[in-house]
């Protein structure tokens, strides 16, 4: 049968593409452009306008706290703007998410796996919603430097952590080859632990963040030297075995600007080179730079926070490859928000007195009100379309990828008069206005006829038992075509309960009719064990007028089921069936 297997389609699969920027850059920001006026009328009506970002508070909010607010809300507009890439919707649970669950353990890789079968139901709802609350939290956090800043940091981060756990198993930390230099333990677990160094008062923060991030920090890379040593991590091989030189080929084959596949490539070399040497040369970076930040806040030491930001930064290029590229990237990697994060925590910036706004008072207030309000919106728009998402059917984006468009008709249906699983005669449409499906389905088949039975079966089960629904299904097989072959797959795919549903089938020759007048191409041989032939589906109304053509290449997963059923029942709702 077609399909009998893989995905059958690209994830910048062009219809999905279009539905995606419709929904993205049409649907959604109809929303948040009408919830943004309205909290622009309701901060105009309480005289906000005048006065935001101008609390004393805000007003005297320490220099650390101004640098970690702005570059965390940065990359995460950063983030945000990569969840736009028109590969998102099909690409980021399979080729993403999935991949990361592999070693994790079992609590954690049974929640990524509901994780991914739920973006596999709703790809451009959740899709949509994941890029514009991080295009929300990163203003909030970029715009407010007082309460609804401390709002967009608790947002960060809750949604930093959900992301962590589920959507990068961790951070890999439960993976064989996690490294520091590799993304270990997870971009998105600093951006949690930003986010919560913003929910302090400013007195707290600047006494408690440089002492205490210091002091975490070196214990991180005590704890990534003793990583970095251990022989699996292939760091100490030579030649192309080299974790560096491995990862290095991997990674620079994914277009990219050339002069950072360069870097890439002759770092891989030169570690591949040297082997143990050049991993000698990374243990005593990380080695010496941890000892220095434990001591950096008590000696009043710079050049710790200095040491971690220069390495963070040249290896986020040289190992880390700045992963912005190939249309699946989701996030800056974890060595930039470290960097970010050591130059925040310096003993000399967190005695600095608070910044200078340069702006007038009144531009500020104004500006800050617009922006905040339409990020409030995107972030409001986007937990709430998520939610509503995942409590709806499935979407048909699935559907839409493995099969394409769906025909719409409305011309007589051909006429057919055979034998259901019963024995007894059924005629197409002798049920009066009742509405009907139509498929074909191969008593001996055991790939996509299930699933397309399971389809008809769930689709019938969204409409009350009286509803005016016949399911049909036309025997697509010439050898085995008997009513005892007929009930044999009824039991074992559990349709003996399937309200109006009729198993039908006939002479060879009346069937080989049936099937050329709707366009069913049937191969077989004697000895085949089933049959290989076209998946379509067809509804017809109460009056036996064809009104849609469905192909179906059924995906072997719930989600590819889900799809094709959502695809049945909206049509039937929108021909009227009640």
């Amino acid at each position: 049968m077609t399909g009998m297997g893989g995905s059958g389609y690209s994830v910048t699969n062009q219809l999905v593409v279009a539905m995606f920027h419709r929904a993205v850059f049409h649907n959604a920001v109809y929303w948040i452009l009408g919830l943004g006026l309205i909290f622009i009328a309701v901060a105009a009506v309480r005289g906000g306008l005048t006065t935001f970002n101008l609390s004393p508070n805000g007003l005297s909010e320490p220099a650390a706290r101004t640098y970690l607010r702005i570059g965390f809300g940065v990359i995460w507009l950063i983030d945000g703007a990569l969840q736009f890439q028109a590969s998102m919707p099909l690409g980021l649970a399979n080729d993403v998410v999935r991949p990361m669950a592999q070693g994790t353990p079992g609590f954690l890789h049974s929640w990524m796996m509901s994780a991914i079968l739920m973006w596999n139901d709703h790809p451009i709802a959740l899709a949509v919603g994941a890029a514009w609350i991080q295009i929300g939290i990163g203003l909030l956090l970029v715009v407010s430097n007082a309460f609804i800043g401390r709002i967009g940091a608790l947002v960060s981060v809750g949604w930093a952590l959900l992301i962590w756990s589920i959507g990068n198993g961790a951070g890999g930390i439960f993976q064989g080859t996690s490294s520091l230099l590799f993304g270990w333990p997870g971009a998105t677990f600093f951006y949690a632990l930003a986010g919560a160094a913003l929910l302090l008062s400013n007195e707290s923060f600047q006494r408690l963040f440089s002492p205490f991030l210091n002091r975490f920090l070196a214990v991180l890379l005590a704890i990534a030297t003793v990583l970095q040593c251990l022989p699996d991590r292939g760091f100490w091989r030579g030649g192309n075995s080299n974790a560096m030189n491995a990862m290095a080929s991997t990674m620079t084959s994914t277009p990219q600007p050339h002069i950072i596949a360069w870097l890439m490539n002759e770092t891989g070399q030169l570690a591949g080179t040297m082997g143990g040497g050049f991993n000698v040369a990374i243990l005593l970076w990380l080695l010496v730079t941890a000892v220095g930040l434990w001591f950096a806040n008590a000696k009043a030491w710079n050049w710790p926070n200095l040491s971690l930001v220069s390495g963070a930064v040249i290896f986020w290029f040289v190992a880390e490859d700045a992963p912005f590229w190939g249309g699946l990237a989701t996030d800056v990697n974890s060595l930039l928000p470290i960097a970010l994060l050591a130059y925040c925590a310096k003993v000399s910036l967190c005695t600095r007195p608070p910044l200078q706004r340069r702006l007038p008072r009144e531009m500020r207030s104004s500006t800050g009100v617009v922006v905040v309000s339409w990020a409030s919106a995107m972030v409001l728009f986007a937990v709430v379309s998520m939610f509503v998402a995942t409590v709806r059917p499935a979407e048909a984006t699935l559907y839409d990828a493995q099969n394409g468009g769906v025909t719409k008709t409305n011309t007589p249906a051909p006429s057919f008069s055979l034998v259901d699983q019963h024995g007894r005669r059924y005629t197409l449409g002798e049920h009066a206005n009742r509405y009907t499906i139509v498929s074909f389905i191969d008593p001996r088949c055991w790939t996509d006829c299930p699933l397309i039975a399971a389809q008809l079966k769930q689709v019938r089960s969204e409409f009350a038992p009286s509803a005016p629904l016949d399911i049909v299904s036309v025997a697509a097989d010439p050898y085995h075509e008997q009513i005892g072959d007929l009930n044999v797959f009824i039991r074992l795919h559990h349709l003996q309960s399937m309200d109006n549903f009729y198993f039908v089938t006939g002479p060879r020759a009346a069937m080989e009719k049936i099937w050329n007048n709707y366009g069913i191409g049937v191969s077989m041989k004697p000895t085949d064990k089933m049959s290989i032939h076209s998946d379509f589906l067809f509804i017809l109304s109460p009056h036996n007028r064809l009104r849609a053509i469905i192909p179906d290449d059924p995906a072997n997963v719930t989600a590819g089921q889900d799809s094709a059923e959502s695809v049945l029942y909206s049509l039937l709702v929108e021909f009227g069936l009640k």
